[in-house]
């Protein structure tokens, strides 16, 4: 029998399907999965689904009553606004999200059998969505002074960690790359449903952007492998870490060579937005006709896309003047430690577009 159970909560979202996948192929795990919508993986993977409803505490505390002891958490559930940016100021929409994890953590800490938790954070901790920040970001610089459901979870769980004696780690991730539809930030979803469409609608493959946007990406796999190594390493115990792929990614640079390796031809004349061209009545049209065609498992861009395709507009945009540079982050806390793992992001971006094509989540790209 495992002697490991691990609940990943958000199981559906980029984080949570690239969690259950590694988890599930590691000796001695048991994984259950919870979240509204049944997670996109691969047929083999081994795990249990539980739709329970992170809103309703009882119905979280039945949930885990129901099933065998918990003995870690990977928390990556959020409830995020239509069109994103709005919700990240709402006070409602941060407090529902604190009782979210307070739902679930609440009972399962009552058992006494809980002994790891990994939570996720973001660079919105070093307030990058409301001034410039002091690159790099590292974990050690103070609080930001700002509302965020994040303090709301490391507040909760740093207590609930202090009366019943689990250890915890938290994640702040930069841009991730995965394979989950319908999630609020995957930006491969956006991506390959623009070169998809492009392909269709006989257009050229034009940058989506409108300048040399610097990116550090988190390969979902790697933040997955990164989870299991915190959940047995007493150097992550009760410790933030900043995490990316290890190098950076100037998307404008490497488009041309992304255009080439999904047989489309780069330049033209791009959109005004990804969000704009998927709104398109012709756009939406020929989704159809690809989703008929090839079989898709999700038959409309809404279903795919969630509220990625904002997010990869926002990505994409210019530096505002009063944020001239990138919000980069500091890993040598995290290699320090003794996780060293990277990513090159080019192979890590062609890698979950066509992991998308096998799970017949985007339709196949033209060989070359």
């Amino acid at each position: 029998m495992p002697n490991n159970h691990i609940l990943i909560a958000g199981a559906s979202g980029v984080i949570g399907t690239a969690a259950i996948e590694h988890f599930a192929a590691l000796p001695g795990w048991q994984v259950t999965g919870l979240s509204r919508r049944l997670p996109v993986v691969a047929e083999n993977t081994e795990f249990t689904h539980i739709p329970a409803d992170l809103d309703d505490p009882a119905a979280c505390a039945a949930a885990i009553a129901a099933m065998p002891p918990v003995t870690h958490l990977i928390y990556a559930a959020v409830a995020e606004a239509p069109g994103l940016v709005t919700g990240w100021f709402d006070p409602k929409l941060i407090e529902r999200n604190g009782k979210m994890f307070a739902n679930l953590l609440d009972p399962l800490a009552a058992t006494q059998q809980l002994r790891h938790v990994s939570l996720l954070q973001g660079t919105k901790a070093y307030g990058v969505h409301l001034h410039a920040a002091t690159l790099p970001c590292r974990e050690r610089q103070p609080r930001g002074d700002h509302p965020n459901f994040y303090w709301l979870h490391e507040d909760h769980v740093r207590k609930r960690a202090a009366d019943t004696g689990f250890s915890f780690t938290i994640f702040r991730p930069q841009v991730l790359a995965g394979s989950a539809p319908g999630a609020v930030m995957n930006p491969v979803a956006a991506l390959g449903a623009y070169a998809a469409l492009t392909s269709e609608l006989g257009l050229n493959f034009a940058y989506p952007g409108q300048d040399d946007k610097i990116l550090e990406m988190v390969d979902a796999g790697l933040l997955a492998e990164a989870m299991a190594w915190a959940a047995a390493s007493p150097a992550a115990a009760n410790q933030v870490f900043n995490i990316t792929n290890g190098d950076v990614q100037v998307l404008s640079h490497d488009w041309p060579e992304l255009a080439a390796a999904l047989g489309l031809t780069a330049g033209g004349t791009p959109p005004a937005s990804l969000a704009a061209f998927f709104a398109e009545p012709r756009t939406e049209a020929a989704w159809s006709r690809l989703a008929a065609r090839h079989g898709l498992r999700v038959p409309t861009l809404t279903a795919l896309l969630g509220e990625s395709h904002h997010y990869a507009d926002m990505l994409l945009s210019p530096n505002i003047a009063e944020r001239p540079l990138p919000a980069l982050v500091s890993t040598i806390k995290l290699r320090q430690a003794g996780f060293t793992a990277c990513r090159d992001s080019f192979e890590s971006l062609l890698h979950w577009l066509h992991r998308m094509v096998d799970l017949q989540l985007l339709p196949p790209f033209r060989q070359v």
